[in-house]
């Protein structure tokens, strides 16, 4: 089999990224379209202005406060250069070998190996690793999970994430909004209802679905952009070795049984982790995360 060049994976990942937040903007764009031909243009701008208003207020408070959401629901604690050497060597090298700025670290407690990136640009990131991933990997391990998450920072992933957040709840709040309309608004005369009826059909199956697909599409997104960080991570490092032999002892872990091992994770920021934490038997459109034997695979191809 060729090798593949973490080049073409990088921009391969991102194109088709891309795509699918242009899905998402067409789902959007279509939506409007119907909602307009069956409420009429004044009413329509009202659903938006509402539904921008509530988006934008929503995902401004988190795109500011992410990182600090996160941190707190693990329970992360500040990771200092005396009590984590070897933790903040790496990823102060990396940091030299990339040109980002160093991002505050931190540590969770749990015995699986996994980490997480987050906050809305290089200048104000943050690392939080498990303490399974600090005591169960060697420095070249580690080297390949900090990279991975380094370049989730590099990549403004979070950025992109949040934009991707921001349409997916705006289509939410509009379909919930016109849905809702339906019952409020008068129907007017038999003539108009008539003239009417197709858009009003279309429009209920589009708010129903609308969403729907918006969220299959943006996990789709969030598994490309796994995909991206490890091809990143490679570039930065120059060799998929570290990462890979990680990935592998994190699929060989047993998945977290007792509540109280499952209560570590806050299933909202599941996502963010370099693999899922609830190891969970998901896979296709539903999943939050590539499948980690396809993504070894690859590892093992460049």
């Amino acid at each position: 089999m060729d090798r593949l060049s973490f080049h073409d994976q990088i921009y391969k990942n991102k194109l088709k990224s891309f795509l699918l937040l242009a899905i998402i903007l067409a789902v959007l764009i279509l939506l409007g379209y119907v909602i307009g031909k069956t409420v009429g243009q004044d009413y329509f701008f009202i659903i938006m202005i509402i539904a921008i208003i509530f988006s934008v207020g929503y995902i401004w408070f988190g795109y500011y406060n992410s990182h600090k959401l996160a941190l707190a629901s693990v329970k992360a604690k500040p990771a200092s250069h005396s009590a984590y050497p070897l933790y903040n060597n790496v990823v102060e090298g990396l940091c030299l070998a990339s040109g980002l700025p160093k991002p505050k670290l931190y540590v969770m407690q749990d015995n699986n190996i996994n980490a997480f990136a987050s906050g809305r640009d290089p200048k104000n990131a943050v690392i939080c690793v498990t303490t399974g991933c600090l005591e169960k990997l060697d420095k070249h391990e580690l080297e390949g999970i900090m990279a991975h998450e380094l370049s989730h920072i590099a990549n403004f992933d979070i950025r992109f994430m949040t934009l991707t957040a921001v349409l997916v709840g705006m289509i939410a709040i509009i379909s919930e909004i016109f849905l809702r309309s339906l019952f409020w608004r008068s129907m007017g005369n038999s003539d108009d209802n008539k003239g009417q009826v197709i858009f009003i059909i279309l429009g209920i199956v589009l708010a129903i679905l609308a969403p729907i697909v918006t969220v299959l599409v943006q996990l789709a997104i969030s598994r490309k952009r796994e995909y991206t960080a490890d091809a990143t991570a490679v570039k930065f490092i120059r060799s998929p070795t570290g990462l890979k032999n990680a990935l592998k002892k994190i699929q060989s872990e047993v998945p977290p049984r007792t509540s109280e091992e499952k209560h570590h994770y806050n299933k909202a920021i599941a996502p963010l982790f370099i693999s899922d934490p609830f190891k969970r038997k998901i896979s296709g459109l539903f999943a939050t995360h590539p499948p980690i034997e396809k993504r070894i695979k690859i590892l093992e191809n460049m």
